[in-house]
């Protein structure tokens, strides 16, 4: 029988550095499994974005825990999920980790921004005071059943009052109880390197496109202090990319002959997919 997707989470980063890639729905989970991640990753970024909308909080709770549970469903891996600021205050916060940990999923991250809340690598962002968030971390830790269920504080300080503001709430944080600590936009190597040595804790680092932060290697940031990187929105963006150009060819050409040897094939597709297994299973039903 499998440990409880939190524990597995924590067996992972704690053997070695992991990437976690960002999946957007349940056949990409898959196809990182069958890849051999350690792990995966529910992207409120890019959650908003398949709903057509920016990523400012107006998705609610619901729809981000029926999309961690489609998900946790559909691979072994431990799906870790943004959380963004806990739909609420801290009796909210207690409710949305039991659902999250209901939903399947391995844990969490919550955010200290105000809410309209904005990417992490844009200006203009607000954070909350330090004391409201971390009776957000405390309810959140109180609210879990599974001990193991993985709570991931995120700080978006850097960004608003400095580096010195990150670290003195980073570790306030983990006072409230939080199992890790995720800096948001950190704009350089040698501030991460800075703020593992201010803070004593399994950290996470975001490895996002086209931020503040440099895109640096799983190895890179291993060096740093750094046991899980974070690539939310990596995969999401290459397959937009590809989807715009395919329909660019339907429109302007009239057929996707020049696509098809970047896409999957039937035959893989229906391997990804488990096809034969459902096919057999269905014969067997029926004797």
């Amino acid at each position: 029988m499998l440990s409880s997707p939190g524990r597995r989470l924590r067996d992972a980063w704690t053997k070695h550095p992991i990437a976690i890639p960002g999946v957007f729905n349940a056949l990409v989970a898959k196809m990182a499994e069958r890849l051999g991640h350690d792990a995966v990753y529910l992207s409120g970024g890019a959650l908003s974005a398949s709903f057509g909308v920016p990523d400012v909080g107006l998705l609610t709770l619901s729809e981000f825990v029926n999309e961690a549970r489609t998900i946790a469903r559909a691979t072994s891996l431990p799906l870790l999920c943004d959380a963004d600021t806990g739909f609420g205050e801290a009796l909210n916060v207690e409710r949305t980790v039991q659902l999250f940990e209901e939903a399947g999923a391995a844990g969490i991250h919550l955010e200290d921004q105000e809410l309209p809340k904005r990417c992490g690598h844009l200006s203009g962002k607000s954070v909350v005071s330090a004391e409201a968030m971390f009776a957000k971390l405390r309810a959140a830790v109180a609210g879990r059943r599974d001990p193991d269920f993985v709570i991931i504080a995120r700080t978006d300080a850097r960004g608003v009052y400095g580096f010195d503001e990150a670290v003195r709430r980073a570790n306030l944080y983990l006072q409230a109880g939080a199992d890790a600590i995720f800096p948001e936009a950190l704009e350089n190597a040698d501030e991460f390197a800075a703020f593992a040595k201010a803070v004593r804790a399994p950290l996470l680092a975001n490895n996002t496109e086209f931020g503040r932060t440099p895109n640096l290697d799983v190895a890179t940031f291993a060096a740093l202090g750094y046991c899980m990187v974070l690539f939310p929105l990596t995969a999401y963006r290459a397959a937009l990319k590809s989807a715009r150009d395919t329909l660019a060819d339907i429109k302007e050409l009239g057929h996707q002959r020049e696509r098809i040897p970047q896409m999957l094939t039937r035959a893989e597709l229906y391997d990804l997919l488990g096809y034969a297994g459902f096919e057999a299973r269905d014969r067997a039903y029926f004797g």
